[in-house]
């Protein structure tokens, strides 16, 4: 008796939890023209900075997403923990994955930035391209003098 009891509460507790987590689940959608308009204020401060601004646009469990532009290349990066989805929405770059970092710092937790990425291999992208980048490879976003590029990023945690 006393072990359907602790059963029967373990099962309350487990629905109950279900079901809060079901009443906070929502759903999120970006039409590429909402995106687009959103990028106009990144392309502001991209021209006030240094050529890049990026925004977060929301955060889930095990991942997050983000809008970005750019009218300048940006250094390299690799980050440990999380890969790198981008949707190109407009424009056009070059994308260097592999290789090695040059000159890296440790700015954060798995978190790698340097001054370019070198020996890596180059793949052109643009509107409507998708691009994986795995945890742990090096990558380095390049944007031809007079070209800009926007792109929707999923970062998405993934354990080696």
């Amino acid at each position: 008796m006393r072990f359907a009891t602790v059963k029967l509460l373990a099962s309350v507790l487990v629905f109950s939890t279900v079901g809060a987590q079901a009443q906070t689940m929502k759903l999120d959608h970006w039409s590429k023209a909402q995106l687009l308009e959103r990028a106009k204020h990144l392309e502001q401060e991209a021209a006030r900075g240094d050529g890049s601004a990026s925004e977060t646009l929301e955060k889930y469990p095990h991942h997050y997403t983000m809008l970005a532009f750019r009218e300048k290349s940006g250094g390299g990066e690799l980050h440990q923990n999380f890969a790198d989805m981008f949707v190109i929405l407009d424009g056009r770059a070059t994308v260097v994955t592999g290789g090695s970092v040059v000159d890296q710092k440790i700015v954060g937790p798995g978190e790698i930035r340097g001054k370019s990425v070198e020996g890596g291999t180059r793949e052109e992208v643009k509107a409507g391209d998708v691009v994986h980048i795995p945890a742990g490879m090096p990558h380095q976003t390049l944007v031809a003098d007079g070209d800009t590029v926007t792109y929707f990023v999923v970062k998405a945690e993934e354990t080696r």
